[in-house]
Parts: C-alpha cells; structure tokens; sequence
C-alpha cells in the first residue's frame, strides 16, 4: 500500500502559510519618491542638450524667445540659455526660476513667443487623465514650433480622444532617446523619453528617428572605444 501523502500536503500547506503574502509588501509609492502633484518633474540638462544639438539650428532658424510654459525651477530654461536662446518662462507656480510669469498654461490665449519647448505635466496631456489637454491648447494657440518631452509610448495612445488629435494635429517628428532619462536621480529610470516636435512648416509625413545622449555617458563612451579599437585591429 502507498505510504500517506497527509504529511507531505501539511508541510506544503506550512510553508505556504510562512510566505508572506501580497499585503506584507511594502507598496510602490513607499518604494519610490512621491509624486509632485502637479507632476513636476525637473529635466536633466543632457536631455535638452540632446534635443538641441539636432534641432538647435532650425530654432535658430526661427528665431526670437522660446516660450517654457511649466518652467518649475528652470533646469530646461537655463539649458537654454546657455544655448544662445532667450527664454520666456511661466508656471502655474513659482518655483524659483527667475522671471516666473506665474499664470496657468490655460490662461494665455496668445502664444508669447512662436517657439514652445517645454517637459509638460504628464497629467495633462497623456489619455487616460488629461484627454490630451495640454496638446489640444497647443493647437488652439497655434504655435509654430511646439518641442515636447514625453513618454515614449505616449505616441500609442488612442482612447478619450487622441486618434483625432493625432489626426488633427500630427507630429512631424519623434526623436526616441536611446538612454533613459534620471528625472528623480534615483539612478534607474523605469521609462524611455522622446522628444516630440511640431512644426507648422513641416509638410512630410511623420518620421522617426534616434537621439543619443550629448555628450553620451560612460558605458556608450566605453562601447565606442571598444569598438573603434576592435576596428583597427
């Protein structure tokens, strides 16, 4: 006759009894730092860095202020400036930025300037919580040269209105950033960034295309060098 398996499933049950279970897990927003909650989130210098050395010449080409309509503490604005451009920058509060026009995105019903660049509060204008918001008075602003920073998947997005957005107002062009942006500094970004441009001069049909870090960090600077020595041997 078989021995018993009565012993066998009580030590089973025991051991599953020992595991902790969902609850006893610390929750994510423990984990992590909390949210602002305007979702401010300040943009490494390198991000916009990037982003200007492939575009930097047609803004140029344009000409007068870049207007930064969620300035916050003014890490995008200074790269800016330091870029050779002029930055007019407001908020929907002031954060420290010198020369904060604080007054809400929402409240301007002309463009100050005909170039916006800008890491827009990602509440406001993803699907499931802004509807696109920030995008659609992008539109009735008509800017003529709107750069934002966004989620790289935000392009996906289709419910509470954005097919007809895109449709309406498309982009002419998606520069994937090909390093994960450290908004927070905890040194591993759960996401990937692009920068998003629309320019009213544009007349092709979208493109994408890659951007590298600028200068690149050291891991790339190391795979180049790697690289290039593999090649002359």
């Amino acid at each position: 006759m078989a021995a018993s398996t009565k012993p066998l499933f009580q030590a089973i049950k025991r051991k599953r009894a020992e595991q902790p279970v969902l609850a006893d897990f610390p929750k994510a927003s423990a984990l992590t730092a909390a949210r602002d909650e305007l979702d401010y989130d300040p943009t490494p210098a390198d991000a916009t860095a990037a982003f200007l050395a492939v575009q930097g010449e047609r803004l140029h080409e344009i000409g007068g202020p870049v207007w930064e309509p969620a300035v916050g503490g003014g890490h995008m604005a200074d790269e800016l400036s330091r870029h050779g451009f002029d930055v007019i920058g407001s908020d929907i509060v002031d954060r420290g930025w010198n020369g904060t026009v604080t007054r809400s995105f929402y409240e301007f019903e002309a463009a100050p300037a005909d170039i916006l660049i800008t890491n827009p509060p990602y509440c406001e204008i993803n699907a499931r919580d802004g509807h696109g918001r920030w995008l659609r008075h992008i539109r009735d602003l008509n800017v003529r040269y709107v750069a934002l920073l966004l989620n790289a998947d935000w392009m996906a997005a289709r419910i509470n209105g954005l097919d007809a957005l895109h449709a309406s107002y498309p982009v002419s062009i998606e520069y994937l950033c090909c390093w994960k942006i450290d908004f927070r500094g905890g040194g591993s970004p759960p996401q990937r960034n692009a920068w998003l441009v629309w320019d009213r001069e544009w007349s092709d049909e979208t493109v994408k295309r890659r951007l590298f870090r600028n200068p690149p960090d050291r891991r790339q600077s190391a795979l180049d060098l790697a690289h290039s020595e593999g090649v002359a041997s």
